[in-house]
């Protein structure tokens, strides 16, 4: 079978999926903030100054301040008490990569907490905790054997394959743009591009590709899973997740192999017999991993590019900068936050006791603002050159396995705006994502115009 970046015509639904009334609705931010209206002065309550897990300060976009006061303290410090439970804020660029290279000490399994700042809720009864072991959630042997399982998917040779078509629907949808006009950037550009990459890699059925955005949204919010009330709806939203790629591999299995992630889970020894809810994980791995990441960066460029005209007058005059501003623009927007890890030993980390069990939150946003790395930290510089030791994309055996393909789609936006002379401004509302999980923007309005 050919992939659906091969395919004339897009992967047709299948007969058991469309005799199915998949939800569309409430999405995860409408079901968060309803739950809020109705329940005022419910939000997490954060009472230390170095909280770094409350989400206002992101969506308020006022953490910098926070996490530049934090380093000037020291590379780690220890929060007492948060709605999270107590954890340790590593902040330093060279303690978190120090850190991702002790993987047999910092664990990462699902086992021991896993990899955000969530904890197992003891307030749920055990046969309703909703646990989804992924591989980035595993510690080595089993991690090594189901990465290597989808890493075939990004390979050079692969992304080489996929360019043509994500250039071609980049310009489509570039070229689509209304000129003179206010529009939401996030909906019109970030979302529909990411989705139709996630739905080539998948090879998802075209006409319901709306679907992955809409579970990744419901998966990746750490904030809404704090939420009792959520928690039947939230499991209701994978279950049907699981249950649509459970019709896509029985239709994969009587098929030869074939580059899809589907297809290659079901000919792969470490994957073809996950349980229901080790495969749900891997699938909220790939898509929220797909998703989230490359879609907020894609609205971070042009609001990043905004805010600096220096920097979008450097774009303009040299496409020979665009690689390289790519690093860079992953750095400033660093889309992914945080991740956790489990101390399995009492060990010492830069002159700190760690016990064991203690929970580690690696912010990846506070090692991409580091003063002893990055000069001017704060700033977009498109011709810094070091952009590339950026952690966004993460350290040692666990670095994302899709780093590649996110910075192909960000590469080949920046050029298909470059070759159009496309300038974007910021023009209207600009509302950031609330998570301490997820970095990026929910409304970006925008108008486009010409250099």
């Amino acid at each position: 079978m050919a992939s659906a970046a091969q395919s004339a015509e897009p992967t047709p639904v299948p007969e058991a999926a469309r005799a199915h009334s998949w939800a569309r609705s409430p999405s995860a931010h409408e079901a968060l903030e309803a739950h809020y209206a109705a329940n005022p002065g419910s939000r997490p309550q954060h009472s230390h100054k170095w909280d770094t897990s409350r989400s206002d300060i992101y969506y308020e976009n006022r953490w910098e301040p926070i996490f530049k006061e934090m380093r000037s303290e020291g590379p780690l410090h220890y929060i007492p008490e948060s709605p999270y439970g107590p954890f340790w804020s590593v902040v330093g660029h060279k303690a978190i990569q120090h850190t991702e290279a002790l993987p047999d000490i910092f664990s990462s399994s699902w086992e021991y907490g896993g990899i955000t700042i969530l904890d197992d809720r003891q307030d749920v009864p055990e046969e309703e905790r909703m646990r989804l072991p992924m591989f980035i959630a595993m510690d080595r042997p089993k991690h090594t054997g189901q990465r290597k399982t989808v890493a075939p998917a990004f390979t050079p040779a692969e992304m080489k394959r996929l360019e043509s078509e994500i250039r071609q629907r980049t310009g489509e949808c570039l070229d689509a743009l209304p000129h003179g006009e206010t529009f939401d950037w996030v909906n019109t550009v970030s979302i529909p591009l990411t989705t139709g990459m996630l739905a080539i890699l998948f090879d998802f059925p075209w006409d319901d590709r709306d679907l992955l955005t809409f579970w990744s949204d419901w998966s990746g919010d750490t904030e809404l899973a704090t939420v009792r009330a959520l928690d039947e709806p939230r499991r209701a939203m994978l279950r049907e997740m699981a249950s649509y790629f459970q019709i896509l591999w029985a239709d994969r299995a009587q098929r030869g192999e074939a580059p899809d992630l589907v297809s290659r889970m079901i000919h792969s020894p470490a994957m073809n017999q996950m349980d229901p809810m080790e495969f749900m994980g891997n699938l909220v791995l790939l898509i929220v991993g797909g998703n989230d990441t490359t879609r907020n960066t894609m609205s971070g460029i042009v609001h990043a590019l905004d805010r600096f005209p220096d920097q979008r007058t450097l774009f303009e005059e040299d496409a020979g900068l665009i690689p390289n501003a790519v690093q860079e623009c992953i750095r400033y927007q660093t889309p992914l936050k945080h991740m956790r890890r489990t101390c399995t030993q009492d060990t010492e980390l830069f002159g700190q006791q760690i016990a064991q069990g203690d929970k580690v939150i690696l912010w990846y946003n506070s090692a991409n603002r580091d003063e002893s790395v990055f000069d001017n930290a704060e700033k977009l510089d498109i011709t810094r050159e070091n952009a590339r030791r950026h952690l966004a994309f993460g350290y040692g055996i666990h670095r994302c396995v899709g780093a590649r393909l996110a910075e192909l789609q960000l590469r080949v936006l920046m050029e298909e705006m470059h070759a159009r002379r496309l300038r974007v401004h910021v023009a209207g509302d600009v509302q950031r994502v609330r998570a301490n999980f997820v970095e990026g923007f929910r409304k970006l309005e925008v108008e486009v115009g010409r250099f």
